[in-house]
């Protein structure tokens, strides 16, 4: 769906005058249709994420899509790596792909080459050390199940995060559909604000203790079976 400015001021809570703002001077992603500027709902959300900007609950679903996992299920299926060598965002990532449990079929290397390709278009950190490296468009490939692999790293490594921190801890996101893309990332987005989370995230707690927190905060936001409180 295309988005148009009227659509952004009333997601983001913002004038017009400062959507423009972020297209000249901050990188919003856009487009030109008959003079008229559109916006990707992808996109979009994955620049609000890497800029810290909030978005109203009608930006995306605030519930989990009927048949799609929790993010606690999509997290565990990815696996969570303590002490991840590299000294490079290059080396960083070929290390989660090579560690990541994906389907024998799937090309290693292309997935290391993606996510490269969008960090040269800008950082991936979204700062305080986190960063949600993925593809420019989402890594959409023939898994049977989405995976978002968590690491953290044995050595911070400079990602260009706008807060100039380097990065201690990322998320790669591999998804069947881009429905799924936009549905696991926001909920990302949205667990990372939770304090609770977080401080577990900032002390590198064991992988039971991370999925199992973020299980409680799953079950705060949606106490009814997915209804938002």
């Amino acid at each position: 769906m295309e988005l148009t400015v009227k659509d952004l001021v009333s997601l983001f809570g913002v004038p017009e005058r400062t959507v423009y703002g972020w297209i000249r001077d901050a990188g919003l992603p856009h487009y030109r249709v008959q003079d008229q500027v559109r916006f990707n709902r992808v996109e979009l959300l994955e620049w609000a994420t890497l800029h810290g900007v909030n978005w109203s609950s009608s930006a995306v679903p605030n519930t989990v899509p009927t048949g799609d996992a929790p993010l606690s299920a999509v997290l565990a299926a990815g696996g969570v790596c303590d002490d991840l060598p590299g000294d490079s965002k290059a080396a960083v990532l070929a290390e989660v792909v090579r560690r990541m449990p994906l389907p024998e079929s799937l090309d290693r290397e292309f997935i290391l080459d993606v996510l490269l390709a969008r960090e040269e278009l800008g950082s991936t950190g979204i700062g305080d050390g986190l960063a949600i490296p993925h593809a420019r468009n989402p890594i959409v490939m023939r898994v049977e199940r989405p995976l978002i692999a968590l690491a953290f790293l044995a050595t911070p490594v400079d990602f260009g995060a706008m807060d100039s921190l380097p990065v201690h801890t990322v998320f790669v996101m591999i998804t069947p559909t881009v429905r799924v893309h936009l549905s696991l990332l926001s909920r990302l987005s949205l667990a990372l604000r939770h304090p609770t989370w977080r401080a577990v995230l900032a002390a590198r707690a064991g992988a039971d203790e991370i999925l199992s927190t973020l299980r409680r905060v799953e079950a705060e936001a949606h106490p009814r079976g997915g209804e938002p409180r």
